[in-house]
């Protein structure tokens, strides 16, 4: 997904169920706005399931490190 963070792939999601809700696009365009969708949506789950390993093992390593104190006190 390159350099496209998160909060401009909600951005450009709300666009599109905008567009799509207004009936602003066109029929020969609507199949190209879903797939765009359905990418966008992927990335962000991708995006949150990467967040959410790195915050575990944040977690996890913190309370490695707080177990090894409180033994060693």
């Amino acid at each position: 997904m390159g350099d496209l963070i998160y909060s401009k792939a909600i951005k450009e999601l709300e666009t599109i169920a905008a567009e799509i809700e207004g009936d602003e696009v066109p029929v020969d365009a609507l199949s190209e706005k879903v797939k765009r969708a359905a990418e966008l949506i992927q990335s962000c789950r991708d995006m949150l399931k990467g967040t959410g390993e790195e915050v575990k093992k944040v977690l996890e390593s913190f309370l490695e490190d707080k177990e090894g104190t409180d033994q060693g006190s």
